[in-house]
């Protein structure tokens, strides 16, 4: 049996069993996970870059992904765009692009030998958010719920939002030494991100109208509707990708979609097996970033790139939402509190697993290696991120640590 397999069960079962303790000191399944790739990578770093580079690894990430973002679109409450319609559009629509923007300006200058498309790729894997590592966020009830909700739906929705962005600077990237127009190669990415949409919604459209029928009508078991969520992001990017369309697109939309028209009050607790699956893909890309780390860490670190996953971490996210919420309804806390709690997780080791795996030479050095320098400074950065901006808000006595919405396991 391959060592690693065996090596991933033991953490997450080791760390099942102390999860409580674990917690407390802030060590997650995604922090113990990475150790224990880095101790894997330590003996396999030569073997490693080639088993990256196969098309069965990139399968199996674009698979981890697309179950993970149909997770994450789920995750979003309140209607399409959660309670705060408002607020979610100026995050999703106007602070995001202009993360994604001024990341490529920084790289630009930093960064100069890499092309506009690899810089958009780089940008497009450093800024979607992820709570895997940074769970307490949001439980912290001492951060108001408006604030938490709001990461939840960027949490949920950011990385979909992103995907199309970065396949199609992938095409272009990979394209360009090829003597292939960078125009050529975006009219190869656009079609199978289009068709990745229409099979996402109708997929996810037809299963939750077909479900809602069946409840009325008493036809399924509490174990069917479990089941069948589990059967639809695997067979919205099944169809996609069998019909030449992105899978983990189509997986999105069709979450979105089922989150949208599924009106079952035991929705929510019909996701959880799909949960636990989610967890178990996104303990395997936390494994392998590890043993990734070690690989890109191999010759170095240029401070270039580290300078750039810094500013990706900080300035880059923060002044966007700054800028974006500027005459909004939201106090000044809440905009910092957004701006600062923005952890990296899954999204950013799978685009950046891809990206390696697609592209060649510098261009997949230079990515891998900012990708593992924005996770890792992400999980020191807000392992504990909740602490300190909850003091920026007044606490009432006797408040409980737990809230209703930490109940449902997600990938942590």
């Amino acid at each position: 049996m391959n060592p690693s397999l065996i090596a991933i069960a033991l953490v997450v079962a080791g760390w099942s069993i102390f999860a409580n303790g674990l917690q407390r000191w802030h060590l997650t399944a995604p922090i113990v996970l990475v150790l224990a790739g880095v101790a894997v990578g330590l003996t396999t770093r030569s073997a490693l870059a080639s088993t990256l580079n196969t098309e069965v690894a990139q399968r199996v990430a674009e698979f981890i992904l697309a179950m993970l973002l149909f997770l994450d679109a789920t995750e979003v409450r309140g209607g399409f765009l959660g309670r705060d319609a408002r607020s979610a559009v100026r995050l999703l629509f106007i602070a995001l692009p202009l993360s994604v923007a001024f990341s490529v300006l920084i790289g630009r200058w930093l960064l100069p030998g890499l092309s506009w498309a690899v810089l958009v790729v780089i940008a497009s894997a450093a800024a979607p958010i992820d709570f895997a590592s940074a769970p307490s966020i949001l439980r912290d009830e001492r951060i108001p719920e408006r604030v938490r909700s709001l990461l939840k739906v960027e949490g949920g929705y950011g990385d979909g939002i992103l995907s199309p962005v970065f396949i199609c600077a992938l095409a272009i990237a990979v394209g360009q030494p090829h003597r292939q127009m960078a125009i050529d190669a975006l009219r190869m990415a656009v079609p199978p991100v289009i068709e990745a949409l229409l099979v996402g919604a109708v997929i996810g459209g037809a299963l939750a109208l077909l479900t809602n029928a069946a409840e009325r009508r008493d036809a399924m078991t509490e174990q069917s509707k479990r089941l069948l969520i589990i059967a639809a992001p695997i067979l919205s990017y099944g169809v996609s990708v069998g019909i030449g369309g992105n899978g983990f697109i189509s997986a999105f939309v069709c979450g979105i979609v089922m989150n949208t028209l599924r009106r079952s009050e035991t929705f929510r607790q019909q996701l959880a097996s799909a949960d636990d699956i989610g967890f178990v893909l996104a303990a395997v890309m936390w494994f392998v970033f590890g043993c990734a780390t070690v690989m890109a860490f191999a010759n170095g670190i240029p401070w270039r790139i580290a300078a750039f996953a810094l500013l990706a971490l900080t300035v880059v996210r923060l002044a966007p939402i700054l800028l974006s919420t500027t005459s909004s309804h939201l106090a000044w806390r809440d905009r910092l509190a957004i701006g600062c709690l923005g952890p990296r997780g899954t999204p950013s080791i799978v685009f950046g697993l891809l990206a390696f795996n697609v592209l060649d030479g510098e261009p997949a050095d230079s990515t891998i290696l900012a990708v593992v320098i924005v996770v890792l400074g992400s999980l020191v950065m807000h392992g504990a991120g909740s602490l300190a901006i909850a003091r920026l808000y007044p606490q009432p006595e006797n408040q409980e640590t737990e809230s209703e919405s930490a109940r449902r396991p997600r990938r942590y």
